[in-house]
């Protein structure tokens, strides 16, 4: 939990003057907040469990994901369906 000095940050609202409604100014910083708070048990899976081998970023993944966005562009007329096979034929290779 932030402390109360953060809290009370977090939770400003500012009223517009036109519309009479109020808003959060710092939704940015909320949706953060509220992201790192329900997903913080999940965080450091990699650390809490070494044996399993889990590594510590998505750099892996993000290469292959490159390559196949790459591999898409360079087919862009096919259709959703077949687009869809190519995606499914890629990622069991």
């Amino acid at each position: 939990m932030p402390q109360m000095t953060w809290l009370q940050f977090l939770n400003e609202r500012t009223v517009n003057q036109d519309t009479k409604k109020s808003h959060y100014p710092h939704k940015k910083l909320r949706s953060a907040y509220r992201s790192l708070k329900n997903n913080l048990n999940s965080l450091f899976t990699w650390y809490d469990n070494i044996e399993l081998g889990i590594p510590n970023t998505t750099n892996a993944i993000d290469g292959h994901f490159a390559d196949l966005k790459n591999k898409l562009r360079n087919h862009n007329g096919l259709s959703m369906t077949r687009k869809k096979k190519f995606i499914d034929g890629f990622l069991k290779a």
